[in-house]
């Protein structure tokens, strides 16, 4: 895991503040699409490309929108290897694999494309426009809602919407509570580098995961009766917990798989038509085991872990 400093890369792990709690840097580029004109970026189709890992949550929030609103034949995609070692993210391969927007081998080389001077970290997701050639945005919450608005003339399924007006505010404030304490909160678990940052990550996390699990007994989605863009911000964090984050991040308080709702309502979310074919399990627990090498020293990637996802959900009845 590295960074690029005024153009060149540096392989160096992010550094905790004082009391040994990981902070996450914010996201540099944030411009947006939009269809009224007011910004240089019109939603066309062919005109932009994402870069995504199978193993981020976060690029998996805008694959997922990609694959259910029927973008794939506007929205180009490259998809970096599971493995991140001292070059960071690595593109290799054919077809998905390639990257035949900037011919790319490095996703760091995607941000000296955008930017020859850039310092900071080079993350996942990426939207690229291939018209000004630069990078777009860099944050998931904000190309997730962008795909789920401004891209609905391109869509083939424009039908499809996770957001509305109308549940604008509720929907935020569910996705910014948890942000902090469950999709954040298992990085700062596991990112810790003192007891006191470990335990007061993890038992929020908890705190909060004890919280949607009661939610979720009483209705069906985070939100209300339908799903929204919270519950696909949510899924990706609990799809990668028990394969992942409950061994390699110490968050092993409970497993999802014992929440009575919480297990069921991930089962659901997993069986939507669509879903299950962004989820790669293998690719997920390769890249987390294999590339913290700081946690994992021995890059051994553990056999176990999973639940059936595949089992009924048991949800019908809200």
């Amino acid at each position: 895991m590295g960074l690029l400093v005024e153009g060149q890369w540096v392989d160096r792990w992010y550094k905790p503040d004082d009391d040994g709690r990981f902070v996450r840097p914010d996201a540099v580029f944030r411009q947006w699409v939009t269809d009224d004109g007011s910004t240089p970026f019109a939603p066309e189709a062919g005109r932009y490309h994402l870069y995504v890992s199978l193993a981020c949550p976060w690029a998996h929030r805008t694959l997922i929108a990609r694959r259910l609103r029927g973008l794939e034949s506007a929205i180009g995609l490259t998809i970096v290897q599971a493995k991140m070692g001292a070059e960071g993210w690595e593109i290799a391969g054919e077809g998905d694999r390639s990257d035949p927007v900037n011919g790319a081998s490095r996703m760091f080389e995607v941000y000296r494309a955008a930017d020859p001077n850039f310092s900071g970290r080079v993350t996942v997701p990426v939207l690229w426009d291939k018209k000004t050639n630069t990078i777009v945005n860099n944050e998931s919450r904000e190309i997730l809602r962008m795909f789920d608005t401004v891209f609905t003339a391109i869509a083939e399924r424009p039908e499809v919407r996770f957001w509305s007006q109308e549940q604008s505010d509720a929907i935020d404030a569910m996705i910014d509570t948890n942000y902090e304490s469950v999709n954040n909160g298992v990085y700062k678990s596991g990112f810790a580098s003192s007891q006191a940052a470990y335990e007061d990550a993890v038992m929020t996390l908890f705190e909060r995961l004890d919280a949607l699990d009661e939610l979720l007994g009483a209705q069906r989605y985070l939100c209300g009766d339908a799903i929204t863009e919270a519950d696909w911000c949510l899924f990706t964090t609990l799809v990668r917990f028990d394969p992942v984050y409950h061994g390699h991040f110490k968050c092993n308080v409970r497993r999802i798989q014992d929440y009575p709702h919480l297990s069921g309502y991930l089962r659901e979310l997993y069986q939507v038509p669509g879903v299950r074919e962004t989820v790669d399990l293998d690719e997920i627990q390769t890249h987390y085991y294999w590339s913290h090498e700081s946690i994992n020293p021995t890059r051994i990637v553990p056999v176990g872990g999973r639940s059936d996802l595949d089992a009924p959900h048991g949800r019908d009845g809200f």
